[in-house]
């Protein structure tokens, strides 16, 4: 009777974990899935943003050269976060796991973008004194966010050097060689 119930109870464990692993497979493959759609979708914006690009500078081709420039910045710009952006997914589809440093360098494009359009736009606030200082404070504070942000993607960065380095040391000590 013994036995019997121990075969019942391995069939049971066997059964809950073929469960296990089919509900995984299909959860991984629907999470592909959805990141491809979304790679996709950032392909198909990104070559719509370049394409508007080139219709803005054609249709300002008679605008001062410092429209002309900031328009041009301002959209290219958007096209580096939605490139990053992209990396991301791919990261996402290649490790499985969400990587923080495309995201934190997504944020710091984004912030060099208002950045720019702010200096550009305080420049003309200039004799409006409230108006203006609000432009300098928010230039500030972005400044502020884009270093904090640096900081937490260098940190990342050797953070994981270290730990590609500790597993190089490790896999030398397994292999019996000495490590300086």
């Amino acid at each position: 009777m013994t036995d019997l119930a121990a075969r019942r109870i391995a069939k049971t464990k066997t059964d809950e974990n073929e469960r296990q692993r089919f509900a995984d497979r299909a959860l991984g493959l629907l999470e592909d899935a959805v990141y491809w759609a979304i790679a996709v979708v950032l392909v198909i914006c990104s070559v719509a943003l370049l394409v508007a690009q080139f219709n803005t500078m054609l249709r300002l081709r008679n605008s001062p050269a410092s429209t002309v420039m900031l328009e041009v910045l301002d959209g290219l710009l958007l096209i580096f976060i939605f490139v990053e952006l992209l990396y991301a997914v791919r990261s996402c589809l290649r490790s499985h796991e969400i990587v923080a440093e495309p995201f934190l360098i997504v944020g710091i494009l984004a912030g060099i973008k208002e950045i720019v359009v702010l200096s550009v736009e305080a420049a003309t606030l200039l004799e409006k004194g409230p108006e203006f200082a609000r432009a300098v404070v928010e230039i500030g504070v972005l400044g502020g966010v884009v270093l904090v942000l640096a900081l937490a993607a260098f940190v990342l960065r050797e953070r994981r050097r270290d730990t590609d380095d500790a597993g190089e040391d490790a896999a030398d000590n397994k292999d019996g060689l000495a490590v300086t």
